[in-house]
């Protein structure tokens, strides 16, 4: 029998902690079968930053990736990267850093779609340097959903999940400023988000998924003293997708409703997934409970995608001290739910 598919592994931004975590994540033995795409010498930079005996190995396909040696970090050299990688300064915003990153994401993905790999977990990139590169999307999420359609074919409708074993959250608006957040809390997305999330905490094992949705205003608006979208829009949202079965219950106030849902012992979690409108009002609960464990999972794709939940963390980036336990948890879900 042929060996399943691997894992594939993008790089990152070359100037950030990626590259050192992705290998210390091979030397640790939780990434053993995976590979990395990207840039060959600038692995090998990391890999001398790591220490421990890492070894850089350059792979021209993926057969054999399982009896590689304890430490090799197989590495696919992605065609058309800018030059001199390995010279890109640490905690810098650099345009080939950028560069690189996207381009390894696009071949990581090209890759997936062709049935090559069986999910995609992203190293940290850095979004100026993105920009910089002339790269136009925001981020990774909107990236991911662009490149897993044909051209001219309708975008998937996706959502990004943070999640670590205490909690869950879904969240409905992205990468938006939050004057236009607030104008993307819609009937329609917040269904459909409620709608995802279902979806994607049943493939965790949850038959029947309890999904508490969390209010935009304080106090979930208090019956319309401090706004009214909870009246007008999640509230009915929250109906309508019980009305499909869905055990939807809300909206919560969003100061208290991840108190409810956190999930640790002596405390059993009154819910599965929280629903949150906002970037922030998602995420700040899950990363403050540490991002060592924290995964972010791009729901919606037709492909498991999973990342760390932190940035390039420039500060740390070329000393060698960067924390890898978020990326080997990305790397452990990503196998979960790729089966």
């Amino acid at each position: 029998m042929s060996a399943p598919a691997p894992l594939l592994l993008t790089m990152g931004d070359v100037a950030g902690v990626g590259p050192e975590i992705l290998v210390q994540a091979f030397v640790s033995g939780q990434a053993q079968g995976a590979v990395v795409l990207g840039d060959v010498p600038a692995m090998r930079r990391a890999a001398d930053v790591v220490g421990g005996g890492a070894v850089v190995v350059p792979v021209d396909g993926f057969d054999g990736l399982a009896a590689l040696p304890a430490g090799a970090v197989p590495v696919l050299q992605v065609t058309g990267l800018p030059a001199n990688l390995s010279q890109v300064p640490f905690g810098h915003i650099d345009a080939r850093a950028g560069a690189a990153a996207a381009a390894c994401i696009r071949e990581a993905v090209r890759r997936v779609r062709a049935g090559d790999g069986r999910a995609i977990v992203t190293a940290p990139i850095h979004k100026e340097a993105l920009s910089a590169a002339g790269v136009a999307f925001p981020g990774h999420t909107e990236m991911l959903q662009a490149l897993s359609v044909d051209p001219g074919q309708p975008l998937p409708p996706v959502r990004m999940m943070l999640a670590n074993d205490e909690l869950r959250t879904v969240l409905v608006t992205i990468h938006l400023s939050l004057r236009r957040a607030i104008d993307a809390v819609t009937f329609d997305a917040v269904c459909e988000t409620i709608r995802i999330a279902d979806a994607s905490v049943r493939q965790f094992g949850v038959v029947r998924p309890r999904i508490a949705v969390a209010g935009l205003n304080p106090h979930a608006g208090e019956g319309g003293l401090f706004g009214d979208e909870e009246l007008r829009v999640i509230g009915p949202a929250v109906e309508a997708a019980r009305a499909q079965g869905i055990d939807a219950s809300g909206p919560f106030a969003p100061d208290t409703v991840f108190m409810r849902a956190r999930n640790v012992p002596g405390h059993p979690g009154e819910f599965d997934v929280v629903v949150a409108m906002t970037h922030d009002h998602g995420l700040i609960p899950v990363k403050y409970l540490g991002v060592e464990q924290g995964v972010n999972v791009t729901l919606g794709l037709p492909f498991v995608r999973t990342s760390p939940d932190h940035g390039t963390a420039f500060d740390l980036a070329g000393t060698g001290r960067a924390d890898p336990a978020s990326l080997m948890a990305a790397v452990r879900m990503a196998r979960v739910l790729a089966g």
